[in-house]
């Protein structure tokens, strides 16, 4: 396969799911397609100077997270938090339960929930439980992207698991 061909076809397999972490991490859609754009920009430089791909998954997450990372200390004086929190549940929300399926509503909020708890939850455990259950990556794919041990990662979404249900337990959730 020539080196084009395996990138587009990379795009077509990735793009969908490489904006959504762009956008769980950073939640701006604008600012996640262009993080996503940049990521493929950044992949195919590398290939062009002769470099192989043997996995594109890991290696597109791994570029998209230093952009995002570089992104975060671009504004230092902006937390994670900060950022995570400053985003609403818009109004139109909740008119769409009056005018729309109330299981897409529910579905919605449930979305919000689980957002909120994300932003609470420490940055070591989120980065990979986000990896592992939003963007659907195996532990050692996550390893890869991130240049961890699988064990480490492994360890790192147990405890995030762990500590989602005591989040959820001391809230009645």
């Amino acid at each position: 396969m020539t080196q084009e061909k395996a990138f587009l076809e990379a795009f077509d397999n990735y793009a969908d799911a490489l904006y959504r972490h762009a956008f769980f991490r950073i939640s701006d859609k604008e600012h996640a397609q262009d993080l996503m754009s940049e990521a493929f920009t950044k992949t195919w430089d590398y290939m062009t100077k002769g470099n192989e791909i043997n996995d594109f998954r890991p290696f597109l997450y791994r570029t998209l997270n230093r952009l995002i990372i570089d992104e975060y200390r671009k504004k230092k004086t902006e937390s994670l938090e900060k950022l995570l929190d400053d985003q609403e549940v818009p109004v139109s929300a909740f008119d769409e339960l009056v005018d729309g399926d109330r299981d897409d509503f529910e579905m919605k909020l449930d979305a919000t929930r689980v957002h909120e708890m994300l932003a609470e939850m420490p940055h070591s455990y989120r980065e990979v439980v986000v990896m592992r259950f939003i963007d659907g990556l195996m532990p050692a794919e996550i390893a890869d992207a991130l240049e961890d041990s699988v064990n480490n990662v492994s360890v790192k979404i147990h405890r995030g698991l762990q500590w989602l249900q005591k989040y959820a337990a001391d809230r009645n959730m």
